[in-house]
């Protein structure tokens, strides 16, 4: 087919639409907005080629009613005011607002809201970045929007469009609408208003219509140029400023009259196959109808069958159960039986009634041969009885013990009892999962697993400190909360309560059946929320010694030219200070707390809190502040170690190295975990290196806790002079390496 033939079949399905031929409201589902479920109003084009109501982008870009609206050109027309239903996809965007989530990459420290330039489309969920214009980079669809706009007048044919220029009750229905004036009017007032002779007789008028677009569209970034090209890169209308020197400058560009050829040809290609096809779509139509039906009867089919199985189990249990019963019946029956049976031959032992008051009678017969006669079977009773009462045992065991069922193995069965195409339970990786006041979960399917629909993750809260004793017996204190559909294998869940116990499990969904929920595993909170922290490359930082990675998240202490060069004085008796480094933001209320891991083969690492005072001290006078026997809690065999801190100070740094965590000796203002570590003796206050370690400074209380970070162990807590800025601060001596956890640096990293 030649291009002038596609181009006329193209014009021929546009004129047919025009006619009505195609009826418009065949097209609804294309006219709805994903987001609020509603017709377009003003609809913007996202760079993924979607399209949103400007209305629907605009509140999730906003934080808070307080943020300001920075309009652009065509864009800048807000919608309509109409109430938003809630969708999937909306839900969705609001939890990552809520979660911090999407923010934009130069939000800076400090500032009191975000600039959220960043949003996952509703259409085809990828993130999408609108840079620092935000809304204002975004196109108008007025192609799409006029299209809305027939819609709405074919959906209300009977409601007419008034004149804006009559007023009532003389208004009159209007016949006309300008799109330079952007008003309607009757015949009478279009003609009052655009006389002949005059330039508003060139004004381009249409039929009635509320939708009046601009007749050039302008671009968003320089709001007083036209675009005339198109970029082939990023999918949209550019200006000739943008390729010069903006965005766009190394992108491969077309004229604006060659890309419209282009994609009206492909277009009109595209429909004219989708025309021609028009009988192979009504028959996959058809077959889909059928497969409807089949879906229909074979999925009440096999609802028919599960209700069968279980009718039988029901049917066998009910059997057991009667049977069961029965025996139980019976042996209570039989014991009930032997028991009255005794208690009625002790009843005539007594005196005056039965084998008693019998003998008694038969002693009264004086006829020697008759009492003999009857004696003899009325001794021997008598001695039976008699010896049954000196060895007492009752008839029968009033104990059902070996009625007792377990039924554990069985309840075990029923509850994993599954269809065949059950997914296996997923295992949650102990390894990969942290959780602070946030907690990222991460878990793993099995080597021969099924790809799955999605993961629910289920956790509660266990306990904590700060939960009242109503709390504790209420219902919802143990009650699983679940999360949204997870199609990963990781989430993150917001919102967990300080210093307490969650216990978490996940299980795998496929084809809406359920796997077995994994082992439950439990973590500890930390006793406040998470600083986010990195190391500082500004203060302090020896670059000779100290090697720190771009992230700013690991240091490493080597040895280096100067260490050499230090060796005469080491030989003579001199000593080698340590290296600092601090993080890069201080902390001056509240409480906070980060983690970190020290490689276990570091000679010696010193963790903890210092002021900006003593940092400035320790900066300016290396030689004296580095001494081991300056600083108490070195490390080294100087017997200072030994010495307690008697004095609030305002540092507390651990020494921790070659896999031992050393604990400073207790004192009045300091406490331990372990008895032991209070003793005097010094190796008793040696712990094995946690593989991760914690820190939390309470600011206000002026105490700072050192934590095993895998449970949540204090292992030492101490007062400290909280004066000035508090800062995180580690010392290295020889070879070490520290890390910052990572997710205390991303929470960092995304501010």
């Amino acid at each position: 087919m030649s291009d002038s033939e596609d181009m006329t079949e193209f014009n021929s399905i546009v004129e047919r639409i025009e006619r009505g031929e195609v009826p418009i409201k065949n097209i609804e589902r294309e006219l709805i907005c994903p987001i609020c479920k509603e017709l377009f109003t003003h609809p913007l084009i996202l760079p993924c080629q979607h399209s949103v109501c400007h209305k629907c982008v605009r509140e999730l870009l906003n934080l808070n009613h307080e943020d300001s609206f920075d309009a652009g050109s065509e864009c800048s027309l807000p919608g309509s005011p109409r109430s938003r239903v809630p969708s999937p996809s909306m839900e969705r965007l609001d939890r990552l607002v809520r979660s911090g989530s999407i923010s934009s990459p130069g939000w800076r420290r400090g500032s009191v809201t975000p600039r959220i330039t960043t949003i996952p489309c509703p259409g085809c969920q990828h993130d999408i970045d609108l840079g620092e214009r935000g809304i204002s980079m975004l196109f108008r669809n007025f192609t799409l929007e006029s299209i809305v706009e027939r819609y709405r007048q074919a959906a209300r044919a009977a409601i007419a469009i008034m004149c804006n220029i009559c007023k009532p009750p003389q208004q009159q229905e209007a016949t006309k609408s300008c799109m330079d004036c952007k008003a309607s009017y009757c015949n009478e007032c279009f003609k009052l208003h655009h006389p002949w002779g005059t330039p508003k007789a060139q004004h381009e008028y249409v039929g009635p219509t509320t939708n009046f677009r601009p007749k050039v569209l302008m671009c968003p970034e320089h709001e007083m140029e036209k675009v005339n090209m198109y970029c082939e890169v990023c999918k949209r209308p550019v200006c000739h400023l943008c390729k010069l020197g903006g965005s766009h400058a190394n992108h491969k560009v077309t004229s604006m009259s060659s890309a419209y050829k282009i994609l009206k040809e492909k277009l009109a290609k595209s429909i004219h196959y989708l025309i021609s096809k028009e009988d192979q779509v009504r028959t996959q139509i058809t077959e889909l109808d059928l497969l409807i039906n089949q879906t229909e009867e074979n999925g009440q089919l096999a609802e028919r069958q599960a209700n069968e199985h279980f009718e039988r189990l029901f049917e066998t249990l009910q059997e057991r159960k009667s049977e069961m019963l029965r025996s139980i019946e019976q042996s209570r029956n039989r014991r009930l039986e032997q028991l009255k049976t005794q208690v009625e031959e002790y009843q005539g032992m007594l005196e005056n009634s039965g084998l008693v008051g019998y003998a008694q009678e038969v002693l009264k017969e004086t006829d020697q041969s008759c009492f003999v006669q009857t004696a003899k079977q009325l001794h021997t009773r008598i001695q039976r009885a008699t010896e049954s009462l000196r060895t007492f045992h009752p008839s029968a065991d009033p104990c059902f013990d070996e009625f007792v069922l377990d039924t554990s193995r069985e309840e075990n069965l029923l509850k994993e009892m599954c269809f065949g195409g059950v997914p296996d339970p997923p295992l949650i990786d102990l390894s990969n999962s942290k959780v602070y006041n946030e907690a990222s979960i991460c878990w793993r399917l099995s080597d021969d697993h099924i790809p799955t629909d999605h993961h629910m993750l289920e956790y509660r809260r266990l306990g904590g400190p700060n939960q009242s004793p109503s709390q504790e017996d209420g219902e919802d204190s143990g009650a699983w909360r679940t999360t949204d559909k997870v199609y990963g294998s990781s989430t993150v869940v917001c919102d967990l309560e300080p210093n307490s116990l969650y216990a978490f499990r996940v299980r795998s969904c496929r084809n809406s059946m359920f796997s077995p929920y994994s082992p439950e595993v439990s973590f500890h909170t930390p006793p406040a929320p998470a600083f986010g922290v990195l190391f500082s490359d500004k203060c302090g930082f020896s670059t000779e010694r100290l090697i720190l990675n771009k992230r700013r998240d690991t240091v490493e202490n080597v040895a280096g030219m100067a260490f050499l060069l230090a060796a005469d004085r080491v030989q003579t008796g001199s000593y080698i200070g340590l290296d600092y480094i601090i993080g890069d933001t201080g902390i001056t209320q509240g409480r906070h707390y980060w983690a970190f891991r020290v490689d276990p083969y570091s000679y010696m690492v010193k963790v903890g809190v210092a002021s900006d005072s003593k940092l400035i001290e320790w900066f300016h006078n290396p030689r004296d502040t580095s001494s081991p026997r300056y600083d108490h809690d070195s490390g080294h065999d100087s017997g200072s170690e030994d010495a307690c801190y008697e004095l609030s100070q305002p540092f507390t740094l651990l020494t921790v190295g070659m896999g031992k965590l050393f604990i400073p000796k207790a004192s009045s203002s300091s406490s331990v975990s372990t008895a032991s570590a209070a003793s005097s003796d010094p190796g008793n206050r040696v712990l094995p290196m946690p593989q991760r370690l914690g820190v939390c400074l309470d600011y206000d209380a002026c105490r700072v806790y050192f934590y095993d970070a895998d449970t949540m162990r204090c292992l030492y807590e101490r007062q400290v002079e909280c004066s000035g800025t508090m800062f995180p601060a580690f010392g290295l001596m020889g070879s070490g390496k520290v890390q910052l956890e990572e997710f205390i640096t991303a929470k960092r990293l995304t501010f």
